[in-house]
Formats: structure tokens, sequence, C-alpha cells
């Protein structure tokens, strides 16, 4: 593939690194937790009690458990007005900064991912002023619906200061986020930023991912396999702390991995649909490659997209074969959201932890519920999870509106 001043190498001022990381998902709470999950091979869809399914095809998802009491140190009240996706996020990001060796007082950028943000508080404000319901509240509902006073509010309870930028760039933002950041580190804009994403499950979202017929009657998504019929909707949180290396070796705190590049391409062939052949997919696996020197075959696992849906599976594995090309056989690729569902906003960021779970366990996570592959699995597709060495880690995250995102992590860091 020819390249264009648009995909032309950017030079990379610094180099950067992942200090610290934090998961939450149906999986589990934390990186060990979801850590041995994948490893394995669980999976964790569960029937939904958040709200009323009944009149829904579909009644199961991968809820995640989340504590009522507040986390140690966290002002009860404080946290009760927290919505139940920056719940998630406080705990992913608290284990991130932890894991980073930051404490409260740290001053630094804060750049999120998502795509529903706070939107059963936004429900919860419609019921009480079309139902009859006590108006009561009603202000602070309005007020706490917005994701920047969440976010503004869990940085407060995190006890760290920074601008804050919030992309909602449907189920690319989480990938967004951590690109970003990573940018801005490279770029000398700041020595270390906290990135991730996240989303709740929501009435609003379920129901109308319901109503597209965009969920596995099932409920059991089977991302690759041949009679795929839906992906399943998941919740949760994952956060990094990306720092320069210069920084990193001068605090004394030993990197997880290094973010070689990241890509991102918009896909204007359909508002929903990619381009069947993958386009902007291709653009940015083809430009993140590029930026980091690597060759395809260098890559030693791809967590993809792979929704489950019939249109997003084979665009992704035509983009695959087109940028591999001769070497398609050997590209290791997986889907785990066959494990704990679609995030939506906060699945790049997610899927991105797990990649840094894989690159530091040495493990490869499976595309679970395989029954027979699709005709477009011309590559190497987990189905199990495996021990293998891998030392390289591509994800790929791709949304509505033709957001497409990649980022490429590496277990060996090199200045």
């Amino acid at each position: 593939m020819a390249f264009h001043a648009d995909s032309a190498r950017i030079p990379t001022l610094r180099p950067v690194v992942v200090t610290g990381a934090g998961i939450l998902t149906s999986m589990g709470t934390g990186m060990l937790e979801n850590a041995a999950g994948f490893r394995a091979g669980r999976t964790a869809f569960r029937p939904v009690d958040l709200f009323d399914v009944s009149r829904q095809r579909v009644g199961t998802a991968g809820q995640a458990g989340l504590p009522a009491a507040a986390p140690v140190g966290v002002d009860q009240r404080a946290w009760q007005r927290m919505d139940r996706g920056t719940r998630m996020a406080f705990i992913a990001a608290q284990e991130a900064l932890a894991a980073a060796g930051l404490s409260a007082g740290e001053r630094m950028p804060l750049t999120i991912g998502t795509s529903a943000a706070a939107m059963a508080l936004g429900e919860s404000y419609f019921m009480h002023a079309v139902d009859g319901l006590s108006r009561r509240g009603q202000f602070r509902r309005v007020e706490t619906y917005q994701p920047q006073y969440q976010m503004t509010a869990m940085m407060r309870a995190l006890g760290i200061q920074g601008p804050l930028r919030i992309i909602s760039n449907a189920c690319a933002s989480g990938a967004n986020a951590i690109g970003h950041a990573y940018q801005m580190v490279s770029e000398g804009k700041a020595e270390r930023v906290l990135a991730g994403g996240y989303d709740a499950l929501s009435q609003l979202v379920f129901a109308g991912f319901d109503t597209l017929q965009a969920l596995s009657p099932s409920g059991i998504p089977r991302p690759f396999d041949a009679a795929r019929d839906g992906l399943a909707l998941g919740e949760g949180a994952g956060f990094v702390v990306v720092e320069s290396l210069e920084s990193a070796r001068a605090r004394g705190v030993p990197p997880l991995a290094q973010i070689l590049s990241y890509a991102a391409a918009t896909d204007t062939h359909h508002l929903t649909q990619p381009h069947p052949d993958g386009d902007a997919a291709l653009r940015t696996m083809t430009a993140a490659t590029h930026r980091a020197g690597l060759q395809p075959q260098e890559i030693g696992y791809i967590n993809s997209h792979g929704t489950g849906t019939p249109l997003n599976d084979v665009a992704e594995g035509r983009a695959i074969q087109r940028w591999a090309g001769a070497a398609t056989p050997e590209i290791r690729v997986s889907s785990t959201k066959s494990s704990i569902g679609h995030l939506l906003g906060g699945a790049g960021a997610v899927e991105s932890v797990i990649c840094l779970l894989a690159l530091e366990g040495q493990w490869l996570p499976a595309s679970l519920n395989v029954r027979e592959a699709d005709p477009v699995v011309t590559f190497d597709l987990i189905r199990a999870p495996r021990e293998a060495r891998v030392e390289t880690a591509l994800t790929n995250s791709f949304g509505f509106g033709g957001a497409n995102a990649t980022l490429i992590f590496r277990r060996e860091v090199k200045p």
C-alpha cells in the first residue's frame, strides 16, 4: 500500500511508557481477577437487574459487580453522588495510580473516553419529569448528568489536579483517549497523563441496541463465527498512567510496557456500517505499524474490535488480510468481547489493559464460543487461551460514525 502524507512517519520526540494500569469488568475488579478470568477462558454474562429488560429480546449482559460502600479514604457522600459508571472509572483509575506509585496531590492531565457517560442520571431526570414523580432533586440530576461534573468529582476523590479532556467518539473513545495521552507525552506537552475509558449499562442504550437488533438473541456473542448473530453489551473501565520513559526512570518506576504508536482514521462509508473491505481499519493498522517501525509479522497479537456482528467481523477480517498480506496465517487474533461484552466508549481502554495483561503474563486471551469460523478467518484465530511468547500487541477499536483507532504496545522498553 502506498503511503500518503497523512500516514507518513510522525517523529516521536520521546519514548512513552505505561507505568500503571487498572481495570474493572464483569470478569472482576482489578488486574489480578481479570488476568485470571481471561487466562482461564471464562465468560462473564448474567441477567441484567439494573433496570427492566422484560420487554427486550435480550435480558443478559456483561454486568459488573460494584461495591455499594465507598472505597477506603473516599467520602461516602461524594461516592453516592457519583453515577455507576464514574464509580467504575474511579476504581480502575485508583488502581492505575497506585501501580504507578502516584498519590494524592499529583498534577497531571486526565483524558477520558466515554460514550454513554452518566446516562442513567439522564434517564432518572426524564422519568421524574414525565411520570408524575417528585420533582425534588431534578436540578441535581441535570447537573450531575454532565460528564465533566462526574469526571471532576472523580478527580477530586482521587486527589489529582490538572486539565480534563473528555472524548466521546463512539466505540473508539477509550482508544482515542489513550492515543491522545500518548501524543501529549511523546510531544513533550506533559510528563505523565492519566488516561482511560468507561461506560456503564443503561436502559436507553440497552434498548437502543436491542431495537437495532444488534444484540445476539442468545446473549452470547460469537465473534468471527460463521453464524454470529450480534453483540452483547458489557460495562466497566480501564485506565493507564501514560508517562515519558525519562520521567519513569527518574521516579524509579518500572514500566509495564511501551506505547509504540497510535493512529486514527475516519470511515465515511456509512453511519453505522464499516466499509465492507475495512478501508479505514486498514489505514489505522498500516499507519500504526509504519510509525512503530514494524512489519505486520512482528505483531505478536491483535486484540480485535470483534463485536460478533455480521458486518463488523468480515470488514475487520478483510482489513487484517490486506494489512498482513502473505503473513496473514501467522497473525494471532482474538476478541475479548466474547468474554465480557462490548463496553462501547470504554472498550478501547479496557482492551488496551487486557493487552498489557497478556504482555506481562505471556499468554493470549481467546475468542470464545466459536463453533465454525467464518471464511474470512485466514489468520490464527485464538479459540482457547494459550501460553505464548508475545512481545508486541495491537488493539483495534471502531465505532459508529466511522471512528477507527489502533494502538500498539511492546513488552520490552527501548529508548
